[in-house]
């Protein structure tokens, strides 16, 4: 069974940063990307930053480009996600990814940690 154990959320000022781990384990499948999608109460769930397991490529969604930075341990198949210069729009609860490339519907998730921005 596949688990996703994402730690790292809190609450921190505007500015200020936090640092989100999901490390992923019960699968035998190495081609796969990980990352994190954001959720607010009335709005879709959105895509956040990911990395792919083969060849380290990365995303980021244009609001927070330049902000935040996603790195992975493929050792630990552990994804981490630098969230520097905090704004109250990142409120949301953070949920860890990991989908097979290529393969659709092979895609789990972790529970989600709440990160709180205040002004």
């Amino acid at each position: 069974e596949v688990q996703l154990q994402a730690s790292g959320g809190g609450l921190v000022q505007a500015g200020g940063s936090l640092r989100l781990s999901c490390a992923a384990s019960g699968f035998s499948f190495d081609d796969y990307v990980i990352g994190w999608f954001r959720q607010v109460p009335g709005k879709e769930r959105e895509a956040v930053s990911c990395i792919s397991r083969l060849d380290d490529s990365t995303y980021y969604a244009t609001s927070v480009k330049g902000r935040f930075t996603i790195s992975s341990d493929n050792v630990k198949n552990t994804a981490y996600l630098q969230m520097n210069n905090l704004e109250p729009e990142d409120t949301a609860v953070y949920y860890c990814n990991v989908r097979q490339i290529g393969v659709p519907g092979q895609n789990y998730w972790g529970q989600g940690t709440l990160v709180t921005v205040s002004s």
